[in-house]
């Protein structure tokens, strides 16, 4: 019986499920507002952080299992790829899940201090949403034009984040995270 304790139970994935959509709203709704300008989109490494740590850490005290923050970083890179996100993020976007899950174990998902480093790290699954600026820059310019946005959109945007900046990126999230 001692094993059934550390497994997830169907409470458990609810739980998941629930808060992973109360995060991708909160992602959603920022992610609008880069209509506005290419910066703004920059800027998703401060907001969503910010913005998500209010469900994030209701979340973080529903957590008493491992697996928890690892199985919603593989549902946030579901997501991300069915919004068109593409693939190229996946890997670190379920990284940062795990990472952020053994830390959060680590402190016996009681301890504040690794429940903070433990978001923090788990942000970084944000700037996956980068990846395609970075890697596939010339398409996803094309892709930009043809889909309607400026000349001078696509070069504030590239201006804000490419393969310089990307670092700049990962850091902020991790610490507004």
């Amino acid at each position: 019986m001692m094993g059934n304790e550390n497994r997830l139970q169907a409470k458990d994935f609810i739980t998941i499920g629930i808060f992973t959509a109360l995060l991708f709203v909160v992602e959603f709704a920022c992610g609008l507002l880069g209509y506005i300008h290419p910066y703004i989109v920059a800027s998703y490494v401060v907001m969503i952080p910010l913005v998500g740590s209010i469900p994030m850490m209701l979340f973080y005290t529903k957590i008493e299992k491992f697996g928890m923050l690892s199985i919603m970083s593989v549902l946030l890179a579901i997501i991300m790829f069915v919004c068109g996100m593409g693939y190229l993020g996946a890997p670190l976007i379920i990284a940062s899940g795990v990472i952020a899950d053994l830390i959060a174990k680590s402190g016996k998902y009681k301890s504040f201090k690794k429940t903070v480093l433990s978001y923090g790290v788990f942000c970084l699954w944000i700037c996956a949403n980068y990846f395609p600026v970075v890697v596939t820059a010339d398409q996803y310019r094309e892709d930009l034009i043809d889909g309607g946005y400026s000349m001078e959109y696509c070069d504030d945007l590239f201006r804000a984040i490419n393969s310089k900046t990307i670092a700049d990126l990962l850091i902020l999230c991790f610490v507004f995270g």
